[in-house]
């Protein structure tokens, strides 16, 4: 008996092949369980899917249930997004941390002062966004753990000291050193090179050139820029004197690729003071819906759509009824009618 899978099915399966996180796989699995049709023909894969859930329950308590001494070294994902500070010794990673954030990590002018993952949060308009601090990336000093937390970042910020003489040499370290971990630093341009090593992970990437207020900065700036322009983003910025600070967090949040999304009950204005729902770009009605209330997938019949002012959209929508695979905008606002 052939399955007849619908696309509700099949767009689950997909979001199971794209995602990264035990929680994500977990969640897309339960929509597929949700939607796949049941009749005989469909007995052994749901049979198949229960048993990948229990897996993946299971070896996410392995995972989490680690002792306090392993605890330390791992950063659980917060706000809109995780974004790793990575580089070689005192580049400034700590004094940008310090100044876009409310962290107070140790600063000081030698190596090494870090010596833990540090998190903090940045706003950036009605959001936050993670950014967490790493020991210097180093042959000396790299450690398994350093890899981990990188490797499951949306975004690596790549801080290099444009004060110092050994730039480029300092890159190229950091660079070649993750390489040996299978990470692999993407720029803005790249895709994923499908000849690398089995286990390697991809990260998107922008190179931080910090310390820009310094005397020397400006030629390293175009010494750097002649290197690695073609490959990443260059941003110079100062954790001092605060250069090129200001327009950094809308940078990240738009290298994020995520969108926000406000919802609102039928007949009831929407409350903006209330943080938005922030989805993958490309995330549809039914995204939100899910995240709002796992239920909300099976009894979810129809939505209403308001655009942004800003949308980008060919048609902007005014409160119109819209199906369950509209793709939503940064700053829509959702009426879910069950």
């Amino acid at each position: 008996m052939p399955a007849n899978l619908t696309p509700q099915y099949l767009a689950a399966e997909q979001r199971f092949k794209e995602a990264t996180t035990f929680q994500e796989k977990i969640e897309a699995l339960e929509e597929m369980m949700a939607t796949i049709p049941k009749h005989k023909g469909t007995e052994k894969m749901r049979a198949d899917l229960r048993r990948r859930m229990a897996k993946l329950n299971a070896e996410k308590d392995k995972k989490y249930g680690t002792s306090k001494a392993s605890a330390i070294f791992t950063v659980q994902k917060e706000g809109a997004g995780q974004v790793v500070l990575a580089g070689a010794p005192n580049t400034g990673k700590s004094s940008l941390l310090a100044r876009l954030t409310h962290a107070t990590p140790d600063i000081a002018a030698y190596p090494f002062t870090t010596r833990l993952p540090q998190p903090g949060m940045m706003p950036y308009e009605n959001i936050q966004i993670q950014l967490v601090d790493l020991p210097p990336v180093a042959t000396e000093f790299y450690k398994p753990w350093m890899g981990s937390i990188l490797r499951q970042a949306d975004l690596v910020l790549l801080v290099v000291d444009l004060g110092s003489d050994d730039l480029l040499d300092e890159v190229e370290g950091v660079i070649e050193t993750l390489a040996g971990s299978k990470i692999r630093l993407l720029g803005q341009k790249e895709d994923v090179d499908p000849d690398a090593p089995p286990g390697s992970a991809f990260c998107r990437t922008i190179l931080l050139a910090n310390k820009a207020d310094r005397e020397t900065a400006a030629d390293n700036l175009e010494i750097l820029r002649e290197f690695y322009q073609a490959r990443y983003e260059i941003i110079p910025v100062s954790a001092r004197s605060g250069v090129g600070l200001a327009l950094l967090p809308q940078t990240i949040f738009a290298r994020l690729d995520v969108v926000r999304v406000h919802t609102k009950a039928p007949g009831k204005k929407v409350d903006f003071a209330a943080p938005p729902y922030v989805m993958k770009n490309g995330s549809t009605v039914l995204d939100v819906a899910r995240a709002v209330h796992r239920d909300f997938i099976h009894t979810l019949k129809y939505a209403r759509v308001w655009s942004s002012p800003h949308s980008t959209a060919g048609a902007k929508y005014d409160g119109q009824m819209v199906e369950r695979t509209y793709k939503l905008e940064d700053g829509d606002i959702v009426e879910l009618h069950a």
